[in-house]
């Protein structure tokens, strides 16, 4: 697959999700049509540099729409895209979430009982699926969702904190995992910590500003987390970090500390009632009630990563502060004669606010050792490779310092990495990807988290990569569907977000947890000639199915139903009749999704920009596609838009719900492919319509051939807009809708639509983001469900007392029934009901992105964190 037609997009945007991301200066890449010989489709190892999650971004922004050419960052575009819905045209003020789940807590439950579809085993290196687009025999094994929270006790107990999932307990060292947090209103996972008395502190609210990073409601506090469950009454202090994201908790004397995207708070251990309290914000105008709180850059200006307390004097404490794009406040602090004063003179440990970003603090248990690792803004604007600036020991055991540097990218690269190649090296990923451990028992004993796990064992004089990125590029690799991946041993998967020691009956053991989910091995494991580790054991066995959707396809297969999806950072999952065990197709990120109904194993897989591959046999092969490329079963047909880079990261891709072999998908153009799963090459799809310059689709529809198309662009909030345009398939009757300017339909992104089968002038259209009660823009307007029956020509809101959350997807199902699909769950209402119910029982509080119907009569719901769940639409009534 040649690499062409790159656009580089750098731009300054300050929005703040209230339920995603923090913004950041972005590059887009694309993924380029065509055929590829070489091993993994559009994640081959030697086009890592373009096409797999290199989350490059420039630190210091340029003016908004300057482009040129460049690759690129997928993780850091869909940072921004996934707020873009949740927030434009303005900001989001705090409370936003708390308030919508209070107004679902009120509504009724209908009947029916949600089943979780893909809880089982999800094997990323399934022998059955080495097809071209795979990344089957990468090492990783079996994998689940994002873990960005561990922690672990000296009697075999393992706690794990999903992205969007909540809190899973495990009695047995990990694995046969329950959920212990689905009460609460959040489960987006920031920390997870053990204090001396043995109780678990959650601090909800992901901080590692990736794309679907949600905000959270504080933090919560279990007195016997082997036996108990949170609650919303487990809360510590007040409402003082809700709306918030929570990086660390840290622990000296009687106080916990939190570092928090709202500046640095702490809170007494022996009581846990009364408030937090701010220790230090660095630009306190930024935060609520504050002069400057509807700044649009206000989410950027107190920002802090990390804590470190000197375990000798636990009143010395050092703040790591600073936006990881960087800001002149970026630097280290310590109380002083005036207060908080920023610290100058740490040795190799720089202070200047270009080389201080995100920061991960860890101490030895002896108190000898303190170990830091920081990502520098400036490197990650001007290092195409690394924006690590290093990792470094203080040997006093002071977080003062002195601080020596013990490794750089260069020196972990030549350690064992499998990140070898020009512009994508460890480190690259630094703002995203860091975890820091120091074995109790030894304080030169140290495990750091990058894209790999490295590790030392003298302290920095040397490392070593037991848990690299991949296996592909080394010797051992084979495709071999006999082995998992050649001679090479397994591996963690990519990605490293929080890492914990724990042990069993004197054994200790090392958890760490990354975009796959959680890893075991011996704190003083075995490894090969190359330090690769021998040892690794997946825990993640299906009982936690943290799973992070954004689609769903279902149809018809020889022996019942296959179920398909598109993951973050997991490829695409496909779960056949008799499966005990979920495979993987398509590597990479994996987009928008179509199944035939009829034939489940013709799947049309989106990456990511509308790099669209077909499949008709579920992708089903060998690997014997490496030595005869007529042998692939897949087939990559991306759309024209996806070369020049006009269509959104997850780009909208739908079937004609009157025939199956007319596809539309969206980028500036509507695209319309006509052949079905028959189509072998992007110059199959017809233009149907320029959407305009600048315009990207954000929703398509369509029924008996007339499609709609909704679109943004600008779609941030330096000047949103958005729109809809109608037309067919065949190209004729094309025009944009003149949608109210009475805020009828609000200014705010249009996420979903739904067609009437029986009258394609009747449309539903689905509405993200906050009414204007939360939103501080222009034109934000209120309501999430809208009505035409003319074909668009008026609008009806018709949401009623649906809640003020954001709506991502909208169904209308049979005899009446509307379903929306919100970052709070599913809410449904009869053609006999004007009021709203919450759809059935047992579904997790978390994000529900897509609703699909499937040819067995029920209802697909695709979750950001708790994977595909179904429940019988007739219950639903």
């Amino acid at each position: 697959m040649a690499a062409k037609g790159f656009r580089r997009r750098r731009r300054v945007w300050a929005v703040f999700a209230a339920s995603a991301a923090l913004g950041l200066t972005v590059t887009q890449a694309q993924a380029a049509s065509g055929g590829d010989t070489d091993p993994f489709g559009v994640r081959a190892l030697q086009r890592q540099a373009l096409l797999h999650q290199q989350k490059g971004l420039s630190a210091f922004a340029e003016d908004p729409g300057e482009e040129d050419e460049d690759e690129s960052g997928n993780i850091a575009e869909q940072a921004d895209q996934y707020a873009e819905a949740r927030t434009s045209p303005g900001i989001v003020a705090p409370g936003a979430y708390g308030a919508a789940f209070d107004q679902l807590s009120d509504l009724p439950h209908t009947g029916g009982s949600w089943s979780d579809v893909t809880r089982l085993p999800y094997d990323s290196d399934d022998s059955r699926y080495r097809d071209i687009n795979s990344n089957s025999s990468g090492g990783a094994g079996k994998v689940t969702g994002r873990v960005t929270g561990l922690a672990a006790d000296s009697h075999g107990y393992v706690y794990a904190g999903a992205a969007n999932g909540g809190v899973f307990r495990s009695s047995r060292g990990g694995g046969h995992w329950k959920n212990i947090s689905d009460r609460l209103p959040a489960l987006s996972t920031g920390d997870l910590q053990l204090d001396p008395r043995g109780r678990l502190w959650y601090a909800t609210g992901e901080a590692n500003t990736s794309a679907t990073s949600f905000l959270g409601t504080g933090v919560y506090v279990l007195d016997d987390p082997r036996k108990g469950s949170f609650s919303p009454r487990d809360r510590v202090g007040g409402d003082e970090l809700e709306s918030t994201s929570i990086n660390a908790l840290r622990f000296g004397g009687d106080k916990v500390w939190a570092a928090t995207t709202r500046g640095v708070w702490s809170h007494s251990t022996k009581s846990l009632k009364g408030a937090w309290k701010l220790e230090f914000a660095p630009s306190p105008d930024y935060l609520p009630g504050g002069s400057k709180a509807s700044d649009p850059s206000a989410a950027y200006k107190n920002i802090t990563s990390d804590i470190a307390i000197d375990p000798k004097n636990p009143s010395k404490v050092v703040l790591a502060v600073g936006w990881r794009g960087g800001d002149t406040y970026n630097g280290f602090y310590a109380k002083g004669s005036r207060g908080w004063e920023r610290l100058t003179g740490l040795g190799d440990l720089p202070t200047n606010s270009e080389d201080v970003g995100n920061v991960t603090f860890a101490r030895s248990a002896d108190g000898s050792r303190y170990y830091a690792i920081d990502q520098s803004p400036e490197m990650t604007a001007e290092n195409p490779d690394s924006g690590l600036e290093g990792i470094f020991v203080s040997k006093s055991g002071s977080p003062t310092g002195p601080w020596t540097r013990i490794a750089g990218y260069e020196r972990l690269r030549d350690s064992g990495s499998a990140l070898t190649g020009d512009g994508y090296q460890p480190g690259i990923q630094a703002w995203y990807d860091q975890f820091l451990q120091v074995d109790p028992k030894d304080p030169e004993h140290v495990y750091a988290g990058l894209e790999e796990v490295f590790e030392t064992k003298n302290g920095g004089a040397s490392w070593s990569v037991p848990g690299p990125y991949w296996n592909f590029g080394f010797a051992c690799w084979s495709i071999d569907p006999a082995k998992q991946s050649g001679d090479c041993p397994a591996t963690t998967h990519p990605d490293q977000h929080s890492v914990a020691i724990g042990s069993d009956g004197g054994a200790p053991y090392l958890v760490v947890g990354d975009d796959g989910g959680v890893y075991k091995r011996p704190v003083k494991g075995s490894a090969d000639a190359s330090g690769h580790a021998t040892d690794w054991k997946s825990l993640n066995d299906g009982t936690m199915d943290a799973l992070q959707y954004y689609s769903v396809g279902v149809g018809t297969d020889s022996r019942g139903l296959a179920v398909t999806g598109g993951l973050q950072d997991n490829g695409q999952s496909i779960l056949r009749p008799g499966d005990r065990v979920m495979g993987s197709n398509f590597g990479g990120d994996g987009g928008d999704t179509i199944a035939d109904p009829d034939n489940g194993c013709n799947i049309a897989a989106e990456y990511v920009y509308l790099a669209v591959s077909v499949t008709n046999n579920c992708a089903v092969n060998d690997g014997s596609w490496v030595t005869d490329p007529s042998k692939a079963t897949s087939y990559s047909v991306a759309p024209p838009d996806n070369a020049t880079g006009e269509a959104r990261f997850i780009a909208p891709l739908n079937a004609d719900i009157k025939d199956k072999n007319t596809w539309v998908a969206g980028g500036r153009h509507v695209w319309i492919n006509t052949h079905g799963y028959a189509i072998r090459s992007g110059g199959e799809w017809f233009g149907a319509y320029d959407l305009g310059e600048g315009h990207t689709a954000t929703a398509v529809a369509s029924s008996g051939g007339k499609v709609y198309a909704a679109w943004c662009g600008p779609c941030n909030n330096q000047g949103f807009t958005r729109g809809i345009a109608v037309g067919n398939a065949d190209g004729t009757g094309w025009h944009q809708l003149t949608l109210p300017v009475d805020g009828t339909v609000p200014n705010r992104y249009l996420s979903g639509l739904a067609i009437d089968p029986a009258d394609s002038d009747h449309v539903l259209l689905a509405v993200n983001g906050f009414s204007r009660k939360w939103t501080e823009g222009p034109g934000a307007g209120v309501g999430h469900l809208f009505e035409t029956t003319d074909g668009g020509v008026t609008w009806k809101d018709v949401s009623g007392n649906l809640p003020d959350v954001p709506a991502n997807s909208v169904a209308l199902l049979k005899g009446g029934v509307v379903a929306v699909g919100t970052d709070l769950g599913v809410l449904v209402r009869t053609s006999r009901s004007s009021g709203w119910k919450v759809a059935g029982d047992n579904l997790p509080t978390t994000a529900v992105l897509q609703l699909r119907t499937g040819p067995d009569g029920r209802l697909y719901a695709a979750t950001h964190g708790r994977g595909i769940w179904a429940i019988d639409v007739r219950r639903l009534r």
